[in-house]
């Protein structure tokens, strides 16, 4: 009781003195600790190591006012699980693949990889210049969560295969890991699809579970060991001409923070989205160029196989129109991606025609 009466009074006193001096500012504890559960294997040095350095980052920026410590996958949490994880409230954050969970919603898709879709500068001007934020915020919403792009691996590869792809035939019967809308489109195309965390995909190629497998591209490839399991790496990547990744916060952790730490955030995720494109555009060239010497034999999609996936991601996409959030969105996307493409059209594309001869 009396320690009540003395910060009322002294409550009182401090009105007064403010109406002279200064006025009254409550302080805020300024010390936050989240934690941060991950998709990915601590192996892999460019995709758990965005999330490192995220929290690496955010913590110099805040003076060390809001720390996270990272877990790789299966630490706390399945990879799969990291979503509803931070959506429960288990955890603050999470790093992982937003396409991954296309089953609450086939809309989640669209802030990773489409089938034939955008290309890395696509994909960042829509999050960045146009609707993409905005239209992703109203989606992680209904989960409680807020979401930043965090990350892009860049154009990704078609996949290692134990067999030649001909022709569309020779997909049928295929057991095959291969995430998001593009492995419904391989189903279409008669493959079995496994959907199976990266550091699950290794062991189940080497076991014969697996007859063929997607991951990211020649870096993350070669240190999980997928020349050594499977003999044929085919090019390009249609269903991921590239693959955003994003940092999600639970809603209610991340309203807690002061507003400078909220902006800090943000800008971190997209100094984090800019480091991870940088990594896999300088260390995936080398690492092709080492497969190729190694023995790994590249092989490129025929064009009746790429007409076959083209029209498997039409039915695709005809099924995901009855979703209202993919549709919504995917007018807003769609609409966005044709005005770039027509820009590049005129643009880098002739220009990487003469570079390659092809004028």
């Amino acid at each position: 009781m009396k320690r009540r009466t003395f910060l009322k009074g002294a409550g009182v006193g401090v009105v007064a003195a403010g109406a002279v001096q200064a006025p009254a500012v409550i302080a805020r504890p300024r010390r936050f600790r989240f934690e941060m559960v991950t998709s990915w294997p601590a192996a892999l040095d460019t995709l758990y190591g965005t999330a490192q350095y995220f929290a690496r980052r955010i913590e110099e920026m805040t003076d060390g006012d809001l720390q996270i410590r990272t877990y790789p996958a299966g630490a706390q949490v399945g990879p799969l699980e990291v979503y509803d994880a931070v959506s429960n409230g288990a955890f603050e954050c999470c790093h992982t693949a937003p396409y991954y969970f296309i089953g609450k919603s086939p809309a989640h898709g669209f802030y990773t990889a489409i089938p034939f879709g955008m290309t890395l500068e696509e994909q960042n001007a829509w999050m960045l210049a146009g609707d993409g934020q905005a239209l992703w915020d109203e989606l992680n919403a209904k989960d409680d969560l807020v979401a930043f792009p965090g990350g892009n691996t860049g154009p990704q590869t078609g996949g290692w295969f134990n067999r030649e792809i001909n022709k569309p035939s020779d997909l049928r019967g295929l057991r095959m890991r291969f995430p998001g809308h593009g492995g419904r489109v391989m189903a279409k195309a008669g493959v079995s699809i496994q959907l199976l965390p990266g550091g699950e995909v290794f062991t189940a190629m080497e076991r014969g579970a697996l007859d063929a497998a997607e991951w990211v591209g020649p870096y993350d490839d070669r240190i999980l060991g997928m020349h050594r399991v499977a003999r044929y790496y085919y090019l390009p990547s249609w269903a991921e001409p590239s693959a955003m990744l994003g940092f999600y916060f639970n809603k209610d952790a991340y309203d807690r923070l002061p507003g400078d730490i909220r902006h800090q955030i943000r800008a971190c995720a997209l100094e984090s989205n800019a480091w991870m494109a940088a990594q896999y555009a300088a260390r995936n060239p080398e690492a092709l160029a080492e497969l190729i010497a190694g023995g790994t034999q590249i092989r490129y999609f025929p064009d009746d196989v790429l007409a076959a996936f083209e029209r498997g991601a039409k039915e695709v996409h005809e099924e995901d129109l009855r979703d209202r959030d993919y549709a919504r969105i995917h007018e807003n996307w769609s609409a966005f991606m044709a005005r770039s493409r027509d820009w590049n059209r005129n643009t880098t594309y002739r220009f990487q025609r003469h570079l390659f001869g092809e004028v």
